[in-house]
């Protein structure tokens, strides 16, 4: 699917794609999430492709949902927005959390509502110094969807996260951070460089050892200590037998540095 509402740049094994709606704080309509969903779902099954950054034009990330697109019809009913969030949103976190391959969020400005927890289904995020995140649900009386209400509590607790839901404060960048929400701050010159420095980096690494380790990452919310102990047998065997620990097995021994290919 091509649009004009998300951009997309491949270079070195990196896929860049930016939302694309700056003149609304690239906030969601039904097209935009559409195009990113199929843009990933590309992403996760072309081998040239090896990291992902997911960035924004303009001076914000996201706003969210564009609540234009969701007002009341003429007959004054309103949509029903549990269809919007299982259509639109829901697919593209299963999408970033699926998806065998690192992905790399870049914030800048703000990030609301879907916006902030799109970012935080990343797997590594970086944000701008000037960025802030606002689980802005509350203040129209809806709740965290786009996995808020999952990722939250388990990154900052039940206090932390009911106190976001709640009271819909901005989160500067470094508090950011320092809660464990994003992995780094940087300034703003430089989000965009260092997020694809970033990619750059994990582009070059062992794709599949990668990919099965965020398997492991994403199936621990769910299990015991027993049960994930027992998953880490299973998937430790699945890498060893790929091409890339092959490689990087044969580089140690020949003290070289490994060439790895993704497979």
């Amino acid at each position: 699917m091509e649009s004009d509402l998300i951009l997309q740049q491949r270079r070195d094994g990196v896929l860049t794609i930016s939302l694309n709606r700056p003149q609304v704080l690239n906030s969601f309509n039904r097209a935009m999430a559409a195009a990113l969903l199929d843009a990933l779902t590309q992403a996760a099954h072309d081998v040239t492709v090896r990291a992902i950054v997911i960035a924004a034009t303009g001076r914000a990330f996201c706003a969210g949902q564009d609540l234009a697109e969701v007002l009341p019809d003429a007959a004054g009913v309103m949509p029903d927005l549990g269809d919007v969030v299982e259509r639109d949103y829901n697919p593209i976190i299963r999408a970033i959390r699926s998806l065998e391959k690192p992905v790399v969020c870049a914030v800048n400005g703000v990030a609301a509502g879907a916006g902030a927890n799109l970012a935080f289904a990343c797997d590594i995020t970086l944000a701008g110094e000037s960025a802030s995140f606002i689980q802005s649900f509350a203040k129209i009386g809806l709740i965290p969807d786009s996995g808020g209400t999952f990722i939250l509590p388990r990154i900052v607790g039940l206090q932390r996260a009911a106190a976001l839901t709640m009271l819909g404060d901005k989160l500067p960048a470094a508090q950011a951070r320092e809660w464990g929400l994003v992995f780094d701050v940087v300034p703003d010159a430089e989000l965009q460089d260092r997020a694809f420095a970033l990619a750059l980096r994990l582009a070059g690494m062992p794709t599949r050892g990668l990919g099965i380790a965020k398997r492991g990452l994403n199936a621990s919310f769910a299990h015991s200590l027993d049960e994930q102990l027992a998953l880490e047998v299973s998937l430790q065997r699945e890498a060893g037998r790929t091409a890339d620990y092959a490689e990087g097995v044969r580089a140690f021994i020949e003290k070289r540095k490994p060439a790895f290919e993704g497979r």
